[in-house]
C-alpha cells in the first residue's frame, strides 16, 4: 500500500507526532489545519502525508509566529513574504535569549549569595582583592531614610533589568568615621562596563570585606568594629563603604538578613 495514501483518525495522528488532540480540533475549528476527509459517523481522518504540514506549522511557530500570522502566510505563501517574517522573528529571538541570559545571570548570582551566607560568621571581617566594578548609581537627597523613598527612587530611575541582580547603598569614610549613619549618599546595582550614564566606578583595591547578621539598627556598631579592625592593622578606610543584602530574597525578617560590607583600604603611610 502507498503510504501518502494511509489515513490515520485525529488520535492516530496526534500520537504520531505527539500533540495534543485538542490543538488538533483547534487547528481544524480555525482553519489553519484541518484533515483531509470527515467520515459519516463524523470522524475525522488525517492523510499521513499530511504530517509535512502540520511539522510546518510547528516549525513556523518556532520562528515565535503567532497562528494569526501563520494562517495568514500559509494562504499566501512567497519567498518575500518569509524572508521578513523571518527576520523579523529572528529580532524577537535574538530579545528573547539576551532576557534569558540576564534572567540566568541574576539567578545565579543569588545563588552564590545564598551559598556563601551559609559559609560566614555574624560579624567576620575579611581582607581581599576586588577588581574594578561598574555601578550605575543614585544619589540619595540629604535627609533621606525612608527604605519605601528609596525603592520608588530605583523604579523612577531604572528598569527592572538594570537591577535585577539587586541594588545595595553606598555611605562615604568621612561619615562612617564621624558616626553619621543618618545620610546615605546613594544606591547602586551592577552596570555593564560599556554602561556610561549615571555610573561609577568602584575602584580596584584591598577591601575590608565584613559580615553583619540581623537588623540594620546594628550596623553603626558593626562599623566601629571595621575601623577597629582596620587601625589595628594599620589601615585607613578610603572612598565609600558598599552594603550589599546577600539573601533578602530568602527570608522572612531582618533577624536572618546578612548585609555585606565592602569598604577600601589603604596603608595609614600611603595617605
Amino acid at each position: 500500500m502507498n503510504r501518502d495514501t494511509i489515513k490515520m483518525t485525529t488520535a492516530q495522528f496526534a500520537k504520531m507526532h505527539q500533540v495534543n488532540k485538542r490543538t488538533l480540533h483547534y487547528y481544524d475549528a480555525i482553519g489553519l489545519f484541518s484533515p483531509i476527509s470527515k467520515g459519516g459517523n463524523n470522524y475525522r481522518y488525517y492523510d499521513y502525508s499530511q504530517g509535512i504540514e502540520l511539522e510546518y506549522i510547528r516549525m513556523l511557530k518556532e520562528l515565535n509566529m503567532s497562528l494569526k500570522e501563520i494562517k495568514e502566510y500559509l494562504n499566501h505563501p512567497n519567498e518575500a513574504s518569509f524572508l521578513c517574517i523571518a527576520d523579523s522573528k529572528l529580532k524577537e529571538i535574538d530579545l528573547e535569549i539576551k532576557r534569558l541570559k540576564g534572567a540566568k545571570k541574576a539567578l545565579e548570582q543569588k545563588k552564590q549569595q545564598l551559598e556563601l551566607c551559609s559559609q560566614i560568621r555574624h560579624k567576620e571581617i575579611r581582607i581581599i582583592h576586588c577588581p574594578e566594578e561598574n555601578y550605575y548609581v543614585i544619589p540619595l537627597p540629604y535627609g533621606s531614610e525612608d527604605i519605601e523613598q528609596w525603592y520608588a527612587l530605583v523604579k523612577d530611575t531604572w528598569h527592572t533589568e538594570q537591577y535585577s541582580t539587586g541594588i545595595g547603598s553606598y555611605i562615604s569614610a568621612d561619615k562612617i568615621r564621624a558616626g553619621n549613619f543618618q545620610d546615605y549618599d546613594g544606591l547602586f546595582t551592577a552596570a555593564p562596563k560599556r554602561a556610561k550614564n549615571n555610573t561609577s566606578k568602584k575602584p580596584k583595591g584591598t577591601y575590608l570585606c565584613g559580615y553583619f547578621k540581623g537588623d540594620w539598627s546594628g550596623l553603626p556598631d558593626f562599623y566601629d568594629e571595621i575601623l577597629e579592625f582596620a587601625q589595628d592593622r594599620n589601615l585607613s578606610l578610603t572612598g565609600y563603604a558598599y552594603e550589599t543584602g546577600l539573601n533578602d530574597f530568602a527570608v522572612s525578617g531582618l533577624d536572618d538578613y546578612v548585609t555585606q560590607i565592602m569598604v577600601r583600604v589603604e596603608a595609614q603611610g600611603d595617605l
